[in-house]
């Protein structure tokens, strides 16, 4: 029968332990495999160096190592790195670099392909493949932040979750990429630094409250009433502006978090007094 191999990334770190100690291996070999997975960002197996030729002979047997791989980029006058990566199985993401004189801020993806359809966002025309694994979406981020220390010679200061994709239909994934670009052996950034915008998806937003989560959250509501949300995003349909109000309140009472609020203005359509007035 052949052997099916996992992604080594996707393993607890117990798991791997267990690996190495059945190999007869010194324990310190746990703690170098994974300062290359998460630290030195390591593409292979044979770019752990300080590892035998025996030991990353066993490793390549028994596991994988997918990791996304830079595909083109696109660099704006002002600053602005548009990123675009390609998966093991040959789909693309996008990422941006956003540079202002205070901040370096990578917007990345959550999902292939998004399913909501919201009328102004370009990846709401695109079908949804799958969703991202978490060690996809950290790759994003580590290669972002090579790109701001190249361009701008600055690490990364502030993560948006406003790329392809919908965060909250992605939570489990998306949850322990931030947990890992927050750990002390990841990329060590602070959660505050971090801001996850949603289409609206109630359920997803109370269980952010559930879990106490310290990252910031993004609402992209850009419609004050019902009847025009749902024109442009039909997740409101399901998800409508009182059930979202409910659900964040209820994140707030559980986090103490604020909460920002996306409006983007379409001429003739949400721009008048009394959408203001709505909004208020």
């Amino acid at each position: 029968m052949e052997h099916t191999k996992v992604n080594i990334r996707q393993l607890e770190i117990a798991d791997i332990e267990r690996f190495i100690g059945h190999l007869g291996e010194k324990s310190f070999r746990v703690k170098q495999i994974h300062e290359w997975l998460w630290q030195k960002h390591a593409h292979s197996f044979d770019e752990m160096t300080n590892l035998s030729k025996d030991l990353r002979q066993q490793l390549e047997a028994n596991f994988t190592l997918p990791a996304l791989t830079l595909n083109t980029t696109q660099l704006s006058e002002d600053g602005t790195l548009k990123t675009r990566f390609e998966t093991f199985d040959h789909h693309m993401i996008e990422g941006v670099l956003i540079p202002t004189s205070e901040r370096k801020t990578a917007c990345v993806s959550s999902q292939i392909g998004c399913s909501l359809s919201c009328k102004f966002c370009a990846t709401g025309y695109m079908e949804r493949k799958r969703n991202l694994s978490y060690d996809e979406i950290y790759d994003q981020v580590v290669m972002i932040n090579q790109q701001s220390e190249i361009h701008h010679e600055k690490s990364l200061s502030n993560i948006v979750f406003m790329g392809m994709g919908e965060p909250l239909l992605n939570y489990k994934n998306v949850l322990k990429a931030i947990e890992r670009i927050s750990a002390k052996d990841g990329l060590g950034m602070s959660q505050r630094r971090i801001t996850v915008s949603t289409a609206g998806v109630a359920k997803g937003i109370k269980q952010l409250g559930d879990d106490q989560v310290r990252f910031k959250l993004a609402l992209s509501l850009h419609a004050a009433n019902d009847k025009k949300r749902n024109e442009i995003m039909p997740i409101n349909e399901s998800n409508n502006i009182e059930a979202l109000i409910q659900a964040l309140n209820y994140f707030y009472k559980k986090t103490g978090s604020e909460i920002t609020f996306e409006y983007i203005l379409f001429k003739d359509f949400n721009d008048s007094e009394r959408d203001v007035v709505e909004l208020t």
